[in-house]
């Protein structure tokens, strides 16, 4: 049997980039959770002892920026320098403005238009498992994988990278135990693990020093851990802080329910949506509207509260199974089906 290698990588929710994300999702839920109607394009960047909100808001919400970015840095566990930035005592810089009108004639047309007219591994750290975690972290996993048929299977983990940010006190021996016993068992199947397995857990030695201390954060630069981890092709464009009318975001979101539904209901094993098989192209046609007024409605993409896409900004906007991600919703497809 021949089989390959494919690698992706995820970080932490304490990565800066990834804590900036969270930010930008944070201030979009907080302008939907008042104003369904609100545009957001809102971009976080972050360093040492400083986090800085901006770009374009315009809403009917009253929002607090400044609690909203120490809110989050918060939940995610940056309550101190010594983790990599304190939520309390840092530098909170916000400069918004209201979206240009110019953008939003364009985008968004006349507001009396009808909307389908519209153009286009921290829980074992936050429970006390393992409490010398700290919030900063990667993980790397090549998978070996076959293709039967088009369907990639995966036979066997090669290798597991874990570097991770820790307190002072804990020992790298120390650290590899809990990582193999806490995190990689109870999330990798059993039966993708052999004796030919590699682990390298924190293998460069101490990674005390991380989050905005260790290294810059911005908003928009972990897209393919946002998606599917270097499957398929990637548009560029970056999730967070956009609202539904962004079709960065929408479009990704329907043809991820489009890809799903395809498989589901057993015309595919896999599916990319982007330049399928006629008679697809057709079934997809007939059953989505790609129109990003009617993705917004479909999805629901305006509604706010819950935290909704503040979820997303953390562990991958695919693959969850979360009642607020509706775009993971499978829908029964209707078309006509060849005799036999």
């Amino acid at each position: 049997m021949e089989t390959f290698l494919f690698t992706s990588e995820s970080v932490n929710e304490g990565h800066p980039d990834k804590l900036c994300d969270q930010i930008s999702d944070a201030v979009l839920d907080a302008c939907l959770a008042q104003d369904r109607d609100n545009k957001v394009a809102c971009e976080t960047c972050t360093k040492t002892n400083m986090v800085m909100v901006f770009g374009e808001i315009t809403t009917k919400a009253d929002v607090d920026y400044e609690k909203i970015v120490r809110d989050t840095c918060c939940a995610i566990g940056f309550v101190s320098d010594d983790v990599g930035l304190d939520a309390d005592n840092c530098k909170v810089l916000v400069n918004i403005e209201q979206q240009s009108p110019d953008i939003a004639q364009g985008v968004h047309g006349h507001f009396t238009k009808r909307p389908e007219e519209i153009g286009a591994g921290d829980q074992v750290r936050k429970n006390g498992t393992c409490p010398w975690l700290r919030p900063d972290g990667k993980t790397q996993v090549p998978v070996e994988y076959y293709n039967d048929n088009g369907a990639m299977v995966p036979v066997r983990v090669h290798t597991v990278l874990i570097p991770t940010q820790h307190d002072e006190t804990v020992t790298n021996d120390e650290i590899a135990a809990d990582l193999k016993e806490h995190v990689i068992k109870p999330v990798i199947p059993e039966k993708y693990l052999d004796e030919k397995t590699i682990f390298h857990l924190n293998p460069s030695g101490r990674f005390v020093i991380g989050g905005p201390h260790g290294d810059a954060g911005l908003t928009g630069r972990k897209i393919i851990i946002d998606t599917y981890g270097g499957w398929g092709a990637h548009g560029g464009g970056a999730f967070s802080g956009k609202d539904p009318t962004k079709v960065d975001r929408s479009d990704a979101y329907i043809v991820r329910q489009a890809a799903k539904s395809i498989v589901a209901n057993g015309l595919a094993r896999r599916c990319t949506v982007q330049i399928p098989d006629k008679e697809i192209l057709k079934i997809v046609m007939e059953n989505f509207d790609f129109r990003p007024g009617m993705i917004t409605i479909k999805l629901d993409l305006k509604r706010g509260g819950n935290g909704r896409f503040l979820k997303t900004a953390a562990y991958g906007h695919f693959g969850r199974d979360d009642p607020d991600f509706t775009w993971e919703v499978v829908k029964p497809l209707k078309w006509e089906k060849a005799e036999a």
